[in-house]
């Protein structure tokens, strides 16, 4: 079998560093695309056979996409910090606003805006914020704004989830106020084989906001 790590809106392998520490895995190259279907035929791709699929965030909605598409394939699913219902009253008019805002003011300006939000405070040190704040500058205007219209355009998760039959791990931050632990307990209403782990001290971020944590559980459920 192969695990693969799919990241998140203008995130990269650096979310998924303290995995790969332990694991060997693929990680998801989602700069190209601009729907999630299509995401999810590429990371399809990577490799041939069974696969054990992990996404934080977006990426998560890509994982759950995959499960659609290639039931038969994806053996292990792995869902963090994420959503799954279809697009919300006024949400295209509020992603349309900040992808402008990236183009009229750059991607620092973004990265000012958009992480802080995403941390839990006490987590917000200077090299974690470094760090995320290098991760997104890698990533550019165009980028964003293709990832935004796969977002606005995401397939209706919660019409599916109750079909994904694979064993399936939810996780989320105690603290994520973007994809808040209420949500994640949604979503295992309609998850036929699932179980919940709620990261204490985290927010949005927590695969490197609380890396020992999220890995500790996140590596033995891949491999097993």
């Amino acid at each position: 079998m192969t695990a693969i790590l799919i990241p998140g809106l203008l995130c990269d392998r650096f979310c998924w560093e303290p995995v790969l520490e332990r694991m060997n895995a693929s990680v998801a190259d989602l700069s190209s695309q601009d729907t999630i279907e299509d995401m999810a035929a590429d990371c399809l791709a990577i490799a041939e056979g069974p696969l054990e699929v992990a996404g934080h965030s977006m990426g998560a909605r890509v994982a759950m996409e995959m499960a659609r598409i290639a039931p038969g394939r994806v053996r292990r699913l792995a869902l963090l910090d994420t959503g799954f219902h279809p697009l919300k009253p006024g949400e295209t008019e509020k992603r349309a606003e900040i992808v402008q805002y990236a183009y009229e003011h750059g991607m620092q300006a973004l990265a000012d805006r958009w992480l802080p939000p995403m941390v839990h405070e006490p987590n917000q040190t200077p090299e974690l914020m470094e760090k995320l704040n290098a991760m997104v500058l890698r990533s550019n205007e165009d980028r964003h704004a293709r990832q935004i219209h796969a977002l606005v355009n995401r397939p209706d998760a919660a019409s599916y989830l109750d079909r994904i039959a694979c064993p399936t791990l939810v996780m989320v931050g105690r603290q994520d106020r973007w994809s808040p632990v209420s949500q994640h307990e949604e979503m295992m209403e309609l998850l036929p084989n699932a179980r919940l782990e709620v990261i204490e001290n985290a927010g949005h971020f927590a695969p490197v906001e609380q890396p020992d944590a999220v890995a500790d559980i996140l590596v033995p459920f891949l491999e097993e």
